[in-house]
Order: C-alpha cells, then sequence, then structure tokens
C-alpha cells in the first residue's frame, strides 16, 4: 500500500450558515449532493450546519488530496459523502473528480479512501487520505 494523496480543511460553520440563509437551496443544489441534502435536512439547527461544513470541508480536503482543487474538471457536486449503516462517512466521487483518481492510481492497484470528519463549533474539519492498494 502506498500513500498517493493527503488533504484537509478546516471550515468555519458560520460561513456556511450565511450561505445557506442567503442562496439557501440555490447553494446547497450546487455544491451538495441529493444524498449529502438529505442527511443535512434530517437535522436542526447547529447540528444541521454542521452536516453541511462538515460536508464541505471533505470536499476540499478530498480536492487537495486528488492534487487539482477546484479545477482541471473536478467540482465539489462530484465528491459527495455518504454515510454507511453504522454512521461512517465515505467519499463517493463522479465525473471529473473519478477520473482524476483513476489517473493518478498507479497501475494494478486499488484507489482506497479515508475520511475523517469532526466538528467543535465554530469550525468543522476534515482530513483524506488516497492509498493504492494492490488489485
Amino acid at each position: 500500500m502506498s500513500l498517493i494523496g493527503v488533504g484537509i480543511d478546516l471550515c468555519d460553520m458560520r460561513r456556511i450558515e450565511r450561505m445557506l440563509t442567503r442562496f439557501g437551496a440555490r447553494f446547497a443544489d450546487r455544491v451538495f449532493t441529493p444524498q449529502e441534502r438529505a442527511w443535512a435536512e434530517k437535522r436542526c439547527g447547529q447540528a444541521r450546519i454542521g452536516t453541511y461544513a462538515k460536508r464541505w470541508a471533505a470536499k476540499e480536503a478530498c480536492a487537495k488530496a486528488l492534487g487539482t482543487g477546484f479545477a482541471h474538471g473536478v467540482t465539489h457536486a462530484q465528491i459527495g459523502v455518504e454515510n454507511l449503516p453504522g454512521g461512517q462517512p465515505v467519499l463517493c466521487l463522479t465525473g471529473g473528480a473519478a477520473q482524476k483518481l483513476a489517473e493518478m492510481t498507479p497501475p494494478g492497484s486499488t484507489a482506497r479512501l479515508v475520511l475523517s470528519l469532526t466538528d467543535e463549533a465554530p469550525y468543522a474539519f476534515a482530513q483524506v487520505f488516497i492509498s493504492a492498494v494492490p488489485a
């Protein structure tokens, strides 16, 4: 197994709250997947804001781990955070983000993405590791 990408991000929840207040569904629909919005909207108040902020931080951290940021065909909506039945967050990449992941994965290997999220108001933090494991 070899490490091929690392990214971290710290997000101010108040910034996400301002964006949601100002732009509402227009912002959420542009940045978050339907699954992410459904997960966040099950919560109320600061828990809802924290859920959105952690997902924002995860997208930023993943884009950094991919080595592109949000350029070269990688957009926020192509990096999704879903949750396993036990609640563990996992990254789901589509479009340009999935293509970049495939390009950076060495031949004969499979990419493994590990995501860690936490928050302590007013901040949300995400860390992403991408490793190549033998196929």
